[in-house]
């Protein structure tokens, strides 16, 4: 890749991730032990409203194992929107369970409570103080709203909904790390800290609640559920999801400077939206009220799939990193007979979406360089079509 080249969301490790990467090395501590797990649990915690936190190896293996502590079980069903990353799926399937689709709300692309509430009155049942899809008689295990772009869902709501029928709620929220009271927004809440991610360990997860039994259950399942008297002795299947003193290093110093990358990404994506206010048809991604201003991905709406499609391979071409988004789920084809709702909302923006270059480090002249392209891109497109 050109250096001139500019990537979509690069991380910044412009902070102590070196040194503290070298003490690592120096100490001998670079497996899943080490003081530096320790203290990236006990300051992400900080950061996400909660005293409890537990790193793992992925945030799909964070999903795996909070569906596991909250009582998911071979056979259930368990409530996800179709519009996501099929990370979410995938953790479902891994624990037994299968996913329900659900379809979004048109603001913040994020899981309809509306929709949640009227499918569950109309299509499931009580039976011995369980609920059960009525069409295929499979439990009901859980709810997993998707905090899409790093946007928190309606919470209230869901969780209201989630009372209502008696079912936990766990957070798929991946790339939300900002809102100072995630934590609080489900019974679980699981994170990522992949490469992409707006706070990085270069891979790695986390599984964090306000519940700390529950989180250190995830912790020990994360951990072959050996005994805590170290003997070997295990006490449930599970498997070997920890992070490593090295991933948690990274954390650490990108935890340091969080405020800071938190700030850098809304300035991006606040520059973006302004300057795509006057291109004819084209819109900003959501952003909405009710959540913190999301902090992940920043990119335009186009008005039509073969215009996103034609915008990108222009900006590529240039040297600038220009992306799609999810595929939903009820259109892969692992996932083609998943029990699904109607998907008005996120079949008519899926393939519209446009990722623009969003990493922390972005220079505004560098941004500059992306809004001028994508301004005589979409101009001259325009001009063609006329």
């Amino acid at each position: 890749m050109s250096s001139d080249r500019i990537g979509l969301a690069e991380p910044d490790l412009s902070g102590n991730e070196a040194a503290y990467l070298a003490e690592c090395v120096a100490s001998g501590f670079v497996s899943s032990v080490g003081p530096f797990v320790t203290r990236f649990e006990r300051d992400l915690a900080y950061a996400t409203g909660t005293t409890a936190a537990a790193a793992t190896q992925s945030g799909s293996s964070a999903l795996y194992l909070a569906l596991r502590v909250m009582g998911v079980r071979p056979g259930d069903l368990v409530i996800a929107p179709s519009y996501t990353y099929i990370a979410t799926a995938n953790a479902i399937r891994l624990a037994g369970a299968e996913p329900w689709l659900f379809d979004v709300e048109p603001v913040g692309w994020t899981l309809d409570p509306g929709l949640l509430r009227s499918t569950l009155e109309r299509e499931t049942v009580q039976r011995n103080g369980k609920l059960h899809h009525i069409a295929t008689g499979a439990r009901v295990g859980a709810i997993m709203p998707v905090y899409t772009l790093g946007a928190v869902p309606m919470a209230d709501a869901i969780r209201a909904i989630a009372h209502d029928f008696g079912l936990p709620v766990i957070g798929d929220a991946a790339a939300a790390i900002g809102p100072p009271e995630l934590a609080r927004t489900a019974d679980l809440v699981c994170l990522s800290f992949n490469g992409n991610k707006t706070l990085t360990c270069g891979g790695g997860g986390a599984v964090v609640g306000a519940d700390p039994d529950r989180v250190d259950h995830a912790r020990r399942l994360g951990a072959q559920a050996r005994a805590r008297d170290g003997s070997y002795t295990h006490d449930e299947t599970a498997f070997n999801f920890r992070m490593t003193n090295l991933q948690a290093a990274v954390g650490v110093a990108q935890l340091e400077r969080l405020d800071q990358l938190l700030a850098a990404k809304r300035r991006i994506r606040a520059a973006y939206d302004e300057a795509i206010a006057d291109l004819p048809g084209f819109g900003p991604l959501p952003a909405p009220p009710w959540s913190d201003a999301p902090t992940w991905l920043s990119g335009v709406i186009a008005p039509t799939a073969e215009t996103a499609r034609a915008v990108s391979t222009e900006l590529n071409a240039r040297g600038i990193h220009a992306g799609s988004f999810w595929r939903p789920v009820h259109l892969q084809p692992p996932y083609a007979n998943a029990p699904c709702t109607r998907m008005d909302v996120c079949e008519s923006v899926w393939d519209r979406v446009i990722t623009l270059p969003c990493s922390a480090s972005l220079s505004p002249e560098r941004q500059s360089t992306v809004i001028d392209a994508l301004n005589e891109i979409v101009r001259t497109t325009a001009h063609c079509a006329a």
